[in-house]
């Protein structure tokens, strides 16, 4: 049987940190990555491992490429706060690690259950919402973008069955803090694709983006939570171009 570490990413993460560490015993090595918490999270990990790294933290894709080669095992499960390995997931996991793929797959695509406000997403743009997270470490690395980078694989990539559960939200708030963040860090990506911004990208790109999520992937079946999170599309499409706009001009 293969060996399995499991990373999970912090950063103020006392409030999640101890369900998604029991959600991963099963690992043989488990590593925290911390961002250099002032909370309780590493007094609460250390309860689980003693593997804790701690950096500064840059962008997301950033800090797991530093992790990621400090793993003891060619397996890694990447596991962010806010989610939980399910018993059915870890089932499926174990069993890969029981007999490992012949035909090239290196790594494998989880999808997610996505919980906002404390009801279950079922549409919303959401519906189908997979990230990969379950990979050998010599074949596998983040390709180096500041917001939504993915996993880059020298080899086939397959699905699983089972299902992380997430649990994205903590208050409007944050939330809202963590879209202006992620749209300051979106605008450097997209200033390398983007040519003079106009009304197309300040009126039609947000209002498209509220659309598509509450009409065509029918948020309106979510209820007023899919609607909250339509205009939240819309509003991060905004703040994007926004943060754009004070970037390209040396302000913030």
């Amino acid at each position: 049987m293969e060996k399995l570490t499991a990373i999970i990413p912090t950063g103020n993460e006392e409030h999640n940190i101890r369900e998604v560490l029991e959600s991963v015993t099963f690992a043989d090595e488990i590593m925290v990555v911390d961002s250099m918490s002032t909370d309780n999270t590493i007094s609460i990990a250390k309860e689980y491992t003693d593997t804790i790294l701690r950096r500064k933290y840059h962008y997301s894709a950033s800090q797991k490429n530093w992790a990621i080669p400090q793993a003891k095992h060619e397996w890694i499960l990447l596991v962010d706060a806010d989610e939980r390995v399910t018993p059915d997931l870890r089932d499926e996991i174990i069993e890969i690690l029981k007999n490992p793929p012949s035909d090239g797959t290196v790594a494998y695509w989880i999808y997610r259950t996505n919980h906002f406000m404390g009801k279950r997403v079922r549409y919303s743009g959401w519906q189908n919402d997979k990230v990969i997270r379950l990979f050998r470490k010599s074949k596998c690395a983040y390709e180096d973008k500041m917001v939504h980078a993915e996993i880059v694989a020298d080899g086939n990539v397959g699905f699983l069955k089972n299902r992380f559960h997430h649990n994205t939200y903590i208050t409007l708030n944050s939330h809202i803090t963590k879209l202006n963040r992620y749209a300051a860090w979106q605008a450097r990506d997209y200033d390398k694709k983007t040519g003079r911004l106009h009304i197309y990208h300040f009126v039609i790109k947000p209002f498209w983006g509220f659309f598509k999520h509450y009409v065509v992937q029918m948020g309106f079946r979510d209820g007023v939570v899919g609607l909250i999170i339509s205009y939240l599309h819309a509003y991060a499409i905004w703040m994007r171009y926004a943060k754009l706009w004070l970037y390209r001009r040396g302000l913030k």
